[in-house]
């Protein structure tokens, strides 16, 4: 068997790999990654910035000598389009409304929309199972349908236009996706209520994408809908980009890749050309409780990937004969060598994660007063930014969102028990910090093997290089290379500080929402910082279109921070009422953007 068969055999074989087809286990780890997305919440500096009118700049609290790491804006409720946007909050508070939002969703979640990762080219009659989608959305939102001109990209992918009447104001991009992760056939007993009913209980919307992601295409959709009833007619232009493969696992099926928001991304970079959208809103966090303090944590952030394999191969022979070592055995020192030597880790100045903790330190009743004190003092001495960079990796999560991480996920070598192993191979997956790219984390790779290839007698090449003498003799050869595609470098980080005019409004859009549906106002009920996301979504296409990226889906999550129950594994179900305030937030999103003097 070939080392790609290798390969390509035990990514059908193991849940680390494949796990959106093979197993629950790593669905639920999945949830947890984004548990830990929202948990470890990134707060930025920001200062004033104007919209058509001035965003008071005046901050929510400060610490007790009158330092303030993490200034917050006010709500922003809309103020020239107030008039629709008060009838809107109204209508959504209403019973009716209510059952409506149950109709749109419910009927979405009833149409299956599975991907897996052996789907094949969209050609392939398996893809048509998103036709019924589209006609559904087609007969559920007319109003939508009527006013917005819709292409169809790559057959399934859907961009919407809703023209504005100001055509030099950079438009309003949404995002969301239209495919779901697999409801495997030997967890459908697990489930309360089938996957694909579209249950209500009288409290929750059960069903598979009810949380990820139809609630978000549905969400959007029924905000534009309810708009349009209302006679609004947009200023700036709003577009909706609706991709259908953001499930799939590439790395898995190399000769696919994506088709659904990379499709979308060419097109619409041709319509619109690059940097043209004023800000876009895709899926991501919500908000919650963390550390005893309501925060939203929009993702201004991705951390990369990179698949590293490391091959060694050495002379074969019968097994009652062994060499000192054999491949299996130099495979294994060299992993040993990856667990001894984890990535140096440190917490920087002005990095997402810094400014997590400086919010943390100001608003989270939970956070130790010791911490706090470091924090103070953190952005002007080493000494202090050290003591609170002790304290924070404490927290291996944290940790591991601050840094470089590594994981050995797949393992290969010999064939028989009595025949050396000619070759044995393993793959590490890394998730590359937000401060470092693909290329340092190669070299901090190559420069870790270097001392045992040499031990061994290792002829080493590394991702097409010569780092040994090619021509000196040697026992076998030690490689290292990229498997599974050549990885994707962390996101550009999204501004947020005093510039940032979208970062700046998203907040005040996150306030004005979270208070109008629940009757309330003021500044201070929630605290808004930036996140960053250490997976990655359809945005991962998106950045050229625009530098103000963000991932967030205004759905309070349960347990101080997860994801709603059942993302990714069993019994997926939505708050209706949280799925009503999603709808009130996209409303006075477009809202507030509208009338807003982004450019």
């Amino acid at each position: 068997m070939s080392q790609v068969n290798l390969v390509e055999k035990k990514a059908d074989e193991l849940p680390g790999v494949n796990a959106r087809t093979s197993t629950t286990k790593l669905s639920k780890a999945k949830a947890i990654v984004f548990k830990i997305t929202l948990v470890t919440a990134l707060a930025i500096s920001a200062s004033t910035y104007f919209v058509k009118r001035p965003l008071n700049g005046s901050t929510v609290g400060t610490l007790e000598n009158g330092v303030d790491l993490c200034p917050q804006v006010d709500e922003l409720v809309p103020e020239k389009n107030g008039v629709i946007w008060e009838s809107l909050q109204n209508v959504y508070s209403t019973e009716e409304f209510k059952t409506r939002a149950i109709d749109w969703l419910g009927g979405a979640v009833r149409i299956p929309t599975e991907t897996f990762d052996d789907m094949g080219d969209v050609t392939e009659p398996v893809w048509e199972k998103f036709l019924p989608l589209h006609d559904y959305l087609k007969d559920s939102f007319p109003l939508l349908h009527s006013n917005l001109e819709l292409t169809k990209v790559n057959t399934y992918g859907l961009l919407y236009v809703w023209k504005g009447s100001n055509s030099t104001l950079k438009p309003l991009l949404l995002a969301a996706h239209q495919d779901v992760v697999p409801v495997l056939e030997t967890t459908i007993d697990e489930w309360q209520h089938p996957p694909f009913s579209g249950y209500f209980d009288g409290e929750s919307l059960w069903g598979r994408g009810s949380c990820d992601d139809k609630s978000g295409l549905i969400g959007i959709m029924s905000a534009i809908e309810s708009m349009l009833e209302n006679g609004f007619k947009p200023t700036r232009t709003v577009v909706i980009a609706s991709g259908f493969d953001e499930e799939l696992h590439w790395h898995v099926n190399i000769e696919y890749r994506f088709k659904g928001a990379s499709s979308l991304a060419t097109e619409m970079i041709e319509r619109f050309g690059e940097n043209a959208f004023a800000m876009l809103l895709d899926e991501g966090s919500g908000y919650g409780e963390v550390y005893g303090r309501a925060i939203a944590v929009p993702a201004i952030a991705e951390k990369g990937n990179v698949n590293v394999q490391i091959k060694v191969t050495s002379p074969g022979g019968h097994s009652s004969l062994p060499p000192p070592h054999t491949s299996i055995g130099m495979l294994a020192e060299l992993l040993v060598q990856y667990e001894k030597n984890p990535f140096e880790t440190h917490l920087t100045r002005g990095s997402p994660t810094y400014r997590n903790a400086q919010c943390m330190a100001q608003y989270a009743p939970g956070v130790s007063s010791s911490l706090k004190e470091h924090m103070l003092h953190a952005e002007h001495c080493d000494e202090a930014l050290r003591a609170a960079e002790e304290e924070l990796f404490k927290d291996r999560t944290f940790m591991s969102l601050v840094g470089t991480t590594q994981a050995i996920d797949l393992v290969d070598g010999g064939v028989k028990v009595n025949a050396l192993p000619e070759q044995a191979w393993a793959i590490v997956n890394h998730r590359i910090s937000t401060e470092s790219s693909i290329a340092a984390t190669k070299m901090r790779d190559i420069e870790l093997l270097k001392s045992l290839a040499n031990d061994f007698n290792l002829s080493y090449t590394a991702f097409g290089s010569y780092v040994s003498n090619e021509d000196a003799p040697s026992y076998g050869t030690l490689t290292l290379s990229t498997a599974f595609g050549d990885g994707l470098e962390p996101a550009p980080v999204t501004p947020s500080g005093e510039d940032a005019a979208p970062f700046r409004l998203l907040s005040g859009t996150i306030k004005a929402a979270y208070n109008s549906h629940r009757n309330i106002s003021g500044s201070d009920a929630i605290i808004v910082s930036p996140g960053i996301m250490s997976g990655n979504t359809d945005t991962r296409f998106y950045w050229k279109l625009t530098d103000h990226i963000f991932r967030y889906g205004h759905l309070e999550a349960a347990g101080g921070g997860s994801l709603p129950s059942g993302v990714h594994t069993v019994n997926e179900a939505i708050s209706i009422d949280g799925f009503v305030g999603m709808i009130g937030f996209y409303t006075t999103l477009v809202l507030n953007v509208d009338e807003s003097s982004l450019p």
